[in-house]
């Protein structure tokens, strides 16, 4: 870039009024960044200026988001509606399988191109997918690894990759990244897994009545599933994983996952994120406050200290009638997102 460029760059431009002007800027092909002209001479040895994103800080040990797309992923409510895509029909199979373009936004929000993620709850696999799905739609591919201890879930998410890939391909579009899901007890499978190893942590708990669930939806088969269905009012309703222990009571199950969680912080880096999908309950007209009480159970016994609860509200999900016109039962449309990160030695 010549001088002449240089100063065309990062001069302020102005209507006849002497107020900024956008259109002109754009026009000029000058970055904006806020309704501003941004000063690509002033910008900091660790900083650039990436077309269309805004300015990044190569500081930045969290992600490969700017500085603009930072604050937009640090609010608290993630208010989107995720469509049942990624071959929903074969997914729906599990009863509590994640979008994977939503576990997608979350790896872009906690880990950067290249580092690895770990899934010890892995289902049907929508946090592998959503690491190849960074690759084309993200800030770049993170490699996944994920424990099922059923192998028909891990079947199905080599269906469902195969099958996606093909419509891919017929579409002209780049195929999805095979991610590596290791078939067995993740309390076995993590000690293959190195200390240290992990830059992201991100799964969905199998919730502690989980084996009652399992033998609802046996007897239920035919039944449709939906995206994200987490009412809570119903047991065949809820979004609940049948991929851990869930038996026995809740006490035993947050002890549990206690126990679990601690175990696999060592793999995890020390600048790292562990990420848990968990959704809260309404069981026999009293509120199962389930988020709260995993993130102590959890920061009780493992290096880990709570940093956000993120929440996830799906505007499309529907809404039913429950408890009208005797009592206020709640219609669940939201889910909690934890975020841990180590605590510092």
């Amino acid at each position: 870039m010549d001088d002449g460029d240089r100063h065309r760059q990062s001069r302020l431009v102005t209507d006849d009024d002497g107020t900024f002007d956008a259109e002109r800027a754009q026009e000029e092909s000058l970055p904006i960044e806020d309704g501003e002209v941004i000063d690509t001479d002033e910008l900091a040895d660790h900083q650039r200026y990436v077309e269309g994103r805004g300015v990044y800080d190569e500081r930045n040990r969290v992600n490969d988001l700017t500085g603009r797309e930072w604050k937009y992923a640090t609010k608290s409510v993630i208010d989107e509606g995720y469509p049942p895509d990624v071959q929903h029909d074969l997914r729906s199979e599990h009863g509590g399988q994640k979008p994977p373009r939503l576990c997608a936004d979350l790896i872009d929000r906690f880990s950067k191109a290249g580092d690895t993620v770990l899934d010890p709850f892995a289902g049907v696999g929508g946090t592998l997918l959503g690491a190849s799905f960074c690759e084309h739609e993200g800030t770049g591919l993170r490699e996944a690894i994920g424990f099922e201890r059923n192998e028909r879930w891990v079947d199905l998410y080599e269906e469902v990759l195969e099958r996606e890939n093909e419509e891919r391909r017929a579409r002209g579009e780049p195929p999805l990244a095979e991610q590596e899901l290791r078939c067995g007890d993740c309390a076995d499978l993590i000690d293959g897994i190195d200390d240290d190893s992990v830059d992201l942590l991100l799964t969905d708990v199998p919730y502690w009545h989980m084996d009652e669930l399992e033998q609802t939806r046996n007897e239920h088969e035919t039944r449709e599933s939906k995206l994200g269905a987490f009412d809570g009012a119903e047991p065949e309703d809820d979004d609940t994983s049948t991929n851990g222990d869930g038996s026995g009571t809740k006490a035993e199950w947050l002890e549990d996952m206690a126990v679990k969680f601690d175990r696999f912080a060592n793999a995890v880096t020390p600048a790292g994120h562990v990420v848990v999908f968990i959704g809260d309950m309404y069981r026999e007209q009293s509120y199962e406050f389930l988020s709260a009480e995993l993130a102590r159970a959890i920061e009780s016994t493992a290096p880990l200290t709570l940093a956000a609860n993120l929440v996830w509200y799906d505007p499309t999900k529907d809404l039913h009638v429950y408890g009208y016109p005797f009592s206020f039962v709640p219609s669940m449309v939201h889910q909690n997102v934890l975020v841990f990160r180590l605590e510092d030695e």
